[in-house]
């Protein structure tokens, strides 16, 4: 089940001074200016599944059981559709990470949307690989570098 978040402005405030520190990061598809949406994502998830913030290269959290999640985090212009597709680009596919987390963040910053996790095993064994070039055949989007893809509708819907 996909939740809907009101962004506060304490939160755009934490993830606006994490944006700073971390700069642009190596290999950004879109050259770092996803970094406040990612963090806001973050912090999302650690808002609805507990654990503690990490930000590592491998992982943005730890949850209560000793896990760790990555966090994918999309900036969007409208509410997700549970056919809408997750996604995982290639050169983040060799994170050690147990699980993948997946939020939008609609791209005025007021709302984001905790659309579910999966382990980084399954969502490998169930999702579709796209390259770099191709175009999505559901919705048209051109793929800006190689990545997996997986519908909002195959992640785990818990809050555990």
């Amino acid at each position: 089940m996909i939740k809907e978040i009101q962004i506060t402005d304490d939160m755009r405030q934490w993830a606006d001074r994490k944006a700073f520190l971390l700069g642009e990061l190596n290999n950004s598809i879109i050259r770092g200016a996803g970094s406040l949406a990612g963090y806001l994502g973050e912090k999302i998830v650690v808002d609805v599944l507990g654990g503690s913030h990490q930000n590592t290269f491998d992982y943005d959290l730890t949850l209560g059981d000793g896990t760790t999640v990555d966090v994918k985090t999309k900036q969007v212009s409208s509410p997700p559709r549970d056919y809408y597709s997750c996604s995982v680009a290639k050169f983040n596919a060799k994170q050690n990470c147990d699980s993948y987390a997946f939020v939008r963040i609609k791209n005025d910053f007021t709302m984001g949307w905790y659309l579910g996790k999966i382990t980084k095993d399954e969502f490998f064994k169930v999702a579709t690989e796209h390259k770099k070039g191709e175009v999505d055949p559901d919705n048209g989007f051109v793929f800006r570098a190689d990545c997996y893809n997986l519908p909002i509708s195959m992640l785990e819907a818990s809050n555990e």
